[in-house]
């Protein structure tokens, strides 16, 4: 399960004890406070705290450009303004702390957006609970033999019983060592320091995770992406879903310029220019690599 029955009782009583602010509020968000919405088998995410709204990326703009932001007639579209000519201070405006528990090896991916404030739990000081992420049977795939980072067809049958049971036996037994050499009854028992080493990196950790909406949605640009590890993926789109609630004019613009948009480099917007005129443009004409062309089609056709 994703929460305690105690962890549980601690979120009701947090939600049953609302505390009066002047500070600006987001409805939006307001509802998803301490509530631990679920991810994978035992993980969550879950807003712990924010600062700011739609309306705090307007107040910061406005102080900074001033009168360079007198013709956007309204709010929203000063903010789709902001994110179309690539603006970032505004955005860094607003902040959220999220409570998240994840698999170590998806935490390893994640800490990699060095832009955030992380406090993990620790376990020198705390022993780590039995709770391993094993994969649905649809998510046991093959590597893809065009990708080195990524997943090709999907194991059945015997094979995805096979590597299921391994993932389960080695998760179990190194849980039971672990303990093992925890053990103090009769014993020394190994510091935990020390005894953490040999869990594997399946085992769920958690933290707290702050960081700007700037740097937000240059994670969800990146984890929220179709061809983004599953794993750190649906995470990605549980918070994109918080978001959209948190400030729904930033997160709009967010996804029609970056989720729904396309960069195009010079050569590209060259060949764009070339084709709109009636020229049947080829790769071996168009300057590009093929690896460019490549993506470059699949970029105009969708």
């Amino acid at each position: 399960m994703p929460i305690t029955p105690e962890q549980a009782a601690e979120i009701d009583a947090q939600r049953a004890q609302p505390q009066p602010t002047l500070r600006a509020t987001a409805p939006g968000i307001e509802a998803h406070l301490y509530t631990a919405l679920p991810v994978l088998d035992h993980g969550f995410v879950r807003v712990i705290d924010y600062m700011g709204d739609d309306s705090a990326i307007v107040q910061a703009a406005r102080v900074s450009y001033g009168a360079g932001t007198k013709h956007v007639s309204n709010d929203e579209g000063l903010i789709r303004y902001l994110m179309r000519h690539w603006h970032s201070t505004p955005f860094e405006m607003c902040e959220i702390k999220l409570h998240v528990k994840l698999p170590i090896f998806v935490a390893r991916q994640w800490i990699r957006h060095r832009t955030a404030n992380v406090n993990e739990y620790s376990a020198r000081y705390s022993i780590m609970d039995r709770e391993f992420y094993i994969p649905a049977p649809e998510q046991l795939a093959a590597q893809s033999s065009v990708n080195n980072q990524g997943r090709g067809a999907v194991l059945e049958g015997a094979e995805a019983a096979r590597v299921l049971e391994i993932l389960k036996t080695d998760a179990g037994r190194s849980y039971d060592h672990y303990e093992e050499m925890l053990d103090q009854d009769g014993k020394q028992g190994l510091a935990r320091e020390l005894a953490r080493m040999n869990l594997p990196t399946n085992i769920y950790t958690q933290w707290y995770w702050k960081t700007d909406l700037h740097n937000l949605f240059h994670f969800l640009r990146l984890r929220a992406d179709p061809h983004a590890q599953y794993e750190i993926r649906v995470y990605a789109e549980e918070i994109a879903k918080v978001v959209a609630d948190w400030v729904p004019a930033a997160y709009a613009a967010f996804a029609d310029y970056r989720m729904g948009g396309a960069s195009v480099s010079a050569t590209g917007l060259d060949c764009l220019r070339r084709m709109l005129k009636g020229e049947a443009v080829t790769q071996e004409t168009s300057g590009m690599s093929k690896g460019e062309w490549r993506e470059f089609l699949a970029m105009i056709e969708g």
